[in-house]
């Protein structure tokens, strides 16, 4: 390899980690770690522009839900979890195996669980951070597969895994999914089915 070429890849590097500080805005030395994670990195460009994504890339969709994260009234500490669920809860789509029959063990939120789990050992933060897609599972069983008792059991388990943690996993379910065009029918639904969270509004 030419010193050419190594100097073009060290450029090259710098220029990522540049875009990705810049636009995932780090906040605290953990944020730091993990975004320098080289494993967390090979997902942030996942994404073509789709729907419910039409800004494409997951480094993309990440500072649109900090965005929303930083509406909310809450403490110091659940902003700090949300904005670590956040930055992990979609970075590891590149690896997702979507291959029916669909194995549950490789969703992309297993993946980051897993991943996150290399850096905190909170419960809520992980637990939350694997779940985060099933509340909107739980909605298209019941509004499009037209399959009730299917939506409840898959919206039990969920309550079940999330237990006293229900408005930290409300709040980021409502932060992930007040962006790009994705439709709100699933979050409206949740505000009304689930009892025991403090609906909020931004």
């Amino acid at each position: 390899m030419t010193k050419q070429h190594l100097e073009y890849q060290y450029m090259s590097k710098v220029i990522i980690e540049s875009e990705i500080d810049l636009k995932l805005q780090p906040e605290t030395d953990l944020e730091l770690r993990i975004i320098a994670d080289p494993e967390f990195q090979a997902g942030l460009f996942w994404g073509t522009p789709r729907y419910g994504h039409p800004e494409g890339q997951v480094i993309n969709h990440i500072p649109e839900v900090l965005a929303n994260v930083d509406k909310l009234d809450i403490s110091t500490e659940m902003r700090r979890q949300l904005r670590l669920i956040t930055y992990v809860h979609d970075t590891f789509k590149h690896i997702e195996d979507k291959t029916p029959p669909r194995d549950w063990t490789k969703h992309h939120s297993v993946y980051a669980r897993n991943f996150l789990a290399k850096y905190v050992e909170e419960e809520a933060v992980l637990t939350v951070t694997e779940m985060h897609d099933e509340a909107y599972h739980a909605w298209r069983l019941f509004a499009l597969a037209k399959s009730p008792e299917k939506s409840q059991q898959r919206l039990d388990n969920l309550l079940t895994k999330v237990g006293d943690n229900i408005q930290l996993y409300y709040l980021f379910f409502k932060c992930d999914t007040q962006t790009g065009d994705k439709i709100q029918a699933p979050v409206r639904w949740f505000e009304k089915t689930v009892q025991g969270i403090e609906v909020v509004q931004f």
